[in-house]
């Protein structure tokens, strides 16, 4: 017996030697400290990892997370669908509601609303309280901002994008992309790119030229990437030239990480990937949503099924695919980790905070626009308006639930009727209310309920007579109505079948203007629609979705606690015909391909080419006071390419209220060898005046202001030649002139 313990001491002595030497030999791995460079934490995490737990971090493991490395102390990635405000939780694999009783939100105004302010400091304020929402729910990835263009009223998730100008949305995205991740959250850039129909959006095929691509569909995306510094971006549905957008070489590979250095992740939308070759070689990086139903349609491992999981791993194993392109994907992961989920110094973040409440009042007071105001009917004078009508079903409709991914669960929702009533009460106007129409009375969406119950049995000339009686008894009727986030209106999946207003709205408003001349028309909606009855409405209003403070912002521009200053970020037509995307016939093609035929005249662009009237033009919007512009200069007559232009205007506040104005800057270029926009928006800035007062905008022009893309070449070209500068209040309220030459 002492001699096997004596043995099995001496064993024991050894094997600690054989350690200790073992650990002279070789030095136990040291992690980076946390305050080592991002680079160098990102390769030192990199050569740590198995092949198992990159593979792992490529795809999802529920509906909104993938995972982390629990072996190396990296953490799960959370995203959560924006840009409006932080969705609800859902089941892990499922669309439906996880039934938490923590998890509402503030609802910002929709997209449309915050570029129609052409306010850069509110997208900052914007991308800061949406921000604060997120960190509060450990959220790492909001996805958004949307920078789609308009290129037709029909498109159903115009709404969540921010018009047909590429450098409005560019300049509106970037202070947003900004504000988000100061609080350590990622914004992801939506949808890269070419996403503007809902109607056939898995399988059409777009193709277009190259300077519609470079000129129109891109510089949002690139000024979000280069400027905004954007850490993620995700793919769109999609294809382009034969390949998804999530895996589009050209788009992803060469344009996005190539040309303008990308150093983020690309994120598939949910359902969005479509082959594991050209995922693991043509740039995306991580896979979410594949049976975007959850495991309902796919299997008990079905996130191992996905096209960056199992089947990338034994492609990579037998050789058919490098584990180079694998790295570089793993490398982007762990570089947004590092900027999200790892980073140890984010702010404490809030959620339905006084301040974001006050955030989202702000912002839909300044994107409120107003069209027309024949006869000073707004504001509401309160000294001789002592009885108010509202009509319409819009009135009282909660607007923050539906509409796609971008439907919300919110703390509070204050209704235009609401907020109304409360203004009315404290200027002691009465308010009465009329239904006048009957729209979508559903109330719910992947299990988030109104509680509203919007049934109505009356016929619809028994709703226009009681809307009639509210009117003509009324000092003042104010009719709101537009659009929803059903089908077929304003909502991802399905795009508007007409440019019409629905539910028999029409026939509602003319009616009460043949008893009422004090009538305003509010519409709320994301898109632009048809107006057959607008000469004998004296006002309107462009309300938009303005959240959960929509009703108090909209009475604050009634009653004219703030004066309107918002300005269109897209055209609104006569008719359909008259848009560039539908002059050639239909803009959803069922043939699985569409060439954007309009190139690069898109919106104001091609209406201006075109020659054809338009209801409101781009970048209108009236106030309650009047603005004169004067004394539009610049500093030299010639400049040499890379040198700089400034332009300044004297513009004054020639009314008896304070507000503030958007003075629009665009550029003509008339002797161009190729075919160019009568004009193109190049700067805008928005001042503030009081009564009387005057102020000198100025803005500074360069060569790129100048350039267009020439497909020829395969580059931006800046022509020597006579350019013009127009400065104004809309695309066609032009106020002065200027002319200079490049060298």
């Amino acid at each position: 017996m002492i001699t096997r313990l004596l043995n099995a001491a001496s064993m024991l002595a050894l094997t600690l030697s054989g350690i200790c030497a073992a650990a002279q030999q070789t030095p136990p791995p040291v992690y980076l400290d946390r305050n080592a460079p991002i680079e160098e934490r990102v390769e030192d995490a990199l050569s740590r990892m198995t092949l198992d737990e990159k593979i792992a971090v490529v795809h999802a493991q529920s509906k909104f997370s993938s995972p982390g490395v629990p072996r190396l102390g990296i953490p799960e990635l959370w995203c959560t669908d924006g840009p409006h405000g932080i969705r609800p939780e859902v089941l892990w694999d499922e669309w439906e509601q996880a039934g938490w009783t923590n998890d509402s939100c503030t609802a910002f105004p929709a997209l449309t609303a915050l570029a129609a302010t052409w306010n850069r400091d509110m997208a900052a304020l914007y991308g800061r309280s949406i921000g604060e929402e997120a960190r509060y729910r450990r959220k790492d990835v909001l996805l958004g901002p949307g920078v789609n263009i308009y290129r037709t009223p029909l498109a159903g998730r115009n709404f969540e994008y921010m018009g047909e100008d590429p450098y409005l949305a560019g300049e509106m995205a970037v202070p947003y992309i900004r504000g988000v991740q100061q609080q350590g959250v990622a914004a992801c850039v939506k949808h890269y790119a070419l996403n503007n129909e809902e109607t056939h959006r898995h399988t059409i095929d777009v193709d277009l030229d190259d300077r519609a691509l470079y000129e129109i569909y891109l510089p949002a995306f690139r000024a979000a990437v280069e400027r905004g510094g954007a850490w993620s971006v995700m793919g769109s549905y999609n294809l382009y030239r034969g390949q998804h957008g999530c895996h589009n070489k050209r788009l992803i590979n060469d344009i996005l990480k190539g040309e303008w250095a990308f150093d983020g992740a690309v994120i598939s939308d949910w359902g969005g990937t479509h082959s594991t070759r050209e995922a693991a070689q043509n740039g995306l990086d991580i896979e979410y949503g594949t049976w975007t139903d959850g495991l309902t349609e796919g299997a008990g491992d079905a996130y191992d099924r996905y096209f960056l999981a199992e089947p990338y791993r034994q492609a990579i194993l037998s050789g058919e695919l490098s584990e180079r392109d694998l790295d570089d994907k793993v490398r982007r992961v762990l570089r947004l980790m590092f900027r999200t989920s790892m980073n140890m110094d984010k702010p404490f973040g809030s959620l339905c905070s006084q301040e974001h409440t006050a955030a989202a009042r702000r912002i839909g007071g300044e994107g409120i626009v107003l069209l027309r105001n024949e006869g000073g009917v707004l504001p509401l004078d309160q000294s001789k308006c002592r009885r108010v009508a509202v009509i319409g079903e819009n009135a009282v409709k909660m607007m923050t639930v539906g509409g796609g991914s971008s439907s919300l669960k919110v703390r509070h929702e204050c209704s235009p009727l609401e907020g109304i009533e409360a203004r009315a009460a404290r200027a002691g106007v009465e308010v009465v209310y009329a239904r006048g129409y009957v729209g979508d009375v559903t109330g719910s969406y992947n299990g988030v309920e109104t509680g509203q119950d919007l049934s109505d049995q009356r016929s619809e000339q028994e709703l226009i007579a009681e809307a009639v009686e509210a009117a003509r008894s009324a000092d003042a009727v104010i009719f709101v109505g537009g659009l929803n986030k059903s089908d077929h209106q304003d909502s991802e999946g399905a795009d508007r079948l007409s440019l019409d207003l629905p539910y028999a709205q029409n026939r509602v408003i003319e009616a009460l203007a043949e008893v009422s001349d004090r009538l305003a028309v509010v519409l709320v909606s994301g898109n632009a629609v048809a107006m057959p009855w607008i000469d004998s409405v004296p006002a309107v209003v462009e309300a938009w979705y303005l959240g959960s403070e929509a009703g108090n912002a909209l009475a604050d521009v009634l009653f004219g606690d703030v004066t309107p200053s918002g300005k269109l970020p897209f055209t609104f037509p006569v008719r359909l015909e008259d848009c560039p995307a539908h002059a050639g016939g239909e803009a959803f093609p069922h043939d699985g391909k569409t060439y954007y035929a309009e190139s690069i005249f898109v919106g104001y662009r091609g209406y201006e080419r075109a020659g054809v009237p338009v209801l409101f033009p781009f970048g209108h919007g009236l106030s309650y006071t009047t603005f004169d512009y004067s004394d539009v200069r610049i500093d030299r007559r010639r400049i040499k390419e890379g040198e700089t232009l400034t332009v300044s205007v004297d513009v004054t506040n020639t009314g008896s209220r304070a507000a503030s104005e958007v003075v629009q800057l665009y550029i003509a270029d008339p002797s161009s060898s190729l075919p160019r926009p009568q004009k193109e928006l190049k700067g805008f800035e928005k001042v503030a005046l009081q009564p009387g007062e005057r102020a000198t905008v100025t803005f500074t022009v360069d060569s790129s202001a100048l350039s267009y893309y020439d497909d020829r070449r395969g580059e931006w070209v800046a022509e020597k030649g006579e350019f013009e500068v127009l400065v104004g209040a809309s695309s066609a309220d032009i106020r002065g002139r200027a002319k200079f030459s490049l060298k």
